[in-house]
């Protein structure tokens, strides 16, 4: 349980005259909680007043296990036979009175979700977002936080080197896939931070693609994007090798690529902004002719959930302050010949900046 940043939440409550806070977002919920869970398709909510104790909402199969957690406050359940947000406008009744105002995370919650709340409290207002205020809540990370982004991280590594290990002729993407998450399982690690992408060839030109049952062939490259969750905190990495001796052609958009990384990872510093980091990796690739090519932001922010505020791409302004963490992730698509990635997740320090994984991003020839 986050004591300080509930807090926080507080103090913006009484700063915008808010009597009561719905948190619906699982990673917003977790952050403050201690209480990591994915409800799918059931209602999990935290409910924060200004002056009363909060209290966390599950589903009843998840009570016993929220109140094993770090959260140490009330929780109440329901069953899949009852409808949720009845009970929830009894509980919130029964303690805080009806509220004139209550704020939401606008940003994680379905209008289907949001018409059945605000049908029991027609004289409520929730018309204050506090999913902004929860951004820049977690956007400063403590060297509590630093250290399980760390940790998340190092198991990154073990994954590259894990999948690394795997190559051979033949072997499919999925047959790679299958070999790092079983033994990172064999390891402890229960959770992937997203699905796994292993691909090889000209599939890696596309840069969200999904693996299958291609086969590795000679002289290709094999990228790994890949991340694990580690006591709350995820990871993200990429890395691209080459099973045997590339091509020219493969060796000059590596290098470009790898250029482009390295100069904004040697950007970072407090007071650029996310804007100007973006720049400089975009300028490098550019500068050769490949801009095109590079058709994504450069990075995005990371913590209890793989993708955070804050988005570094181009014409965001907000400046960088120690603290801050993201991915710095240039890459290079060419549709049907090469698709090159590279990608550190990093925390800033006072003058610059240092990476949660440490695997080589030289270029590596696997197989001779």
């Amino acid at each position: 349980m986050n004591i300080q940043k509930i807090n926080e939440l507080k103090e913006w409550l009484n700063e915008q005259k808010i009597p009561l806070a719905y948190i619906s977002n699982p990673q917003s919920i977790a952050y403050l909680t201690g209480y990591h869970s994915d409800p799918h398709e059931r209602v999990l909510a935290l409910f924060i007043s200004l002056d009363q104790e909060p209290f966390l909402f599950t589903p009843a199969l998840e009570v016993e296990a929220a109140k094993k957690s770090p959260w140490n406050q009330d929780v109440v359940g329901y069953l899949d036979t009852e409808e949720p947000f009845k009970i929830i406008a009894k509980e919130i009744l029964l303690r805080y009175g009806s509220p004139q105002i209550c704020a939401l995370e606008k940003a994680a919650l379905s209008v289907d979700r949001y018409e059945e709340l605000t049908s029991y409290f027609p004289n409520t207002a929730f018309t204050s977002d506090i999913s902004p205020f929860m951004q820049q809540m977690q956007l400063i990370k403590t060297p509590n936080e630093i250290s399980g982004l760390l940790e998340a991280g190092s198991w990154a590594d073990v994954a590259f080197e894990v999948g690394f290990s795997a190559i051979q002729a033949g072997i499919s993407e999925q047959e790679i896939v299958a070999e790092i998450e079983y033994q990172l399982k064999r390891k402890g690690v229960s959770q992937m931070s997203f699905d796994t992408m292993v691909l090889t060839g000209s599939r890696a030109a596309d840069p969200h693609g999904t693996p299958n049952q291609t086969r590795l062939v000679d002289h290709s490259f094999v990228l790994f994007d890949l991340g694990v969750v580690w006591n709350g905190y995820c990871s993200d990495a990429t890395r691209t090798v080459a099973y045997k001796e590339p091509t020219a052609f493969q060796e000059e958009i590596y290098a470009l690529v790898l250029k482009a990384q390295l100069a904004a990872q040697e950007a970072v510093k407090p007071g650029i902004t996310a804007s100007q980091l973006d720049k400089v990796a975009r300028d490098v690739i550019e500068d050769a002719g490949y801009g095109s090519y590079f058709n994504h932001r450069l990075g995005h922010g990371i913590g209890t959930s793989v993708h955070e505020f804050p988005s570094i791409v181009e014409g965001n302004d907000l400046v960088i302050k120690e603290g801050m963490c993201f991915s710095i992730e240039p890459g290079i698509y060419i549709p049907n010949q090469v698709g090159v990635r590279i990608e550190d997740c990093v925390y800033v320090t006072k003058d610059g900046c240092l990476p949660f994984t440490k695997t080589t991003k030289e270029l590596t020839i696997i197989g001779g």
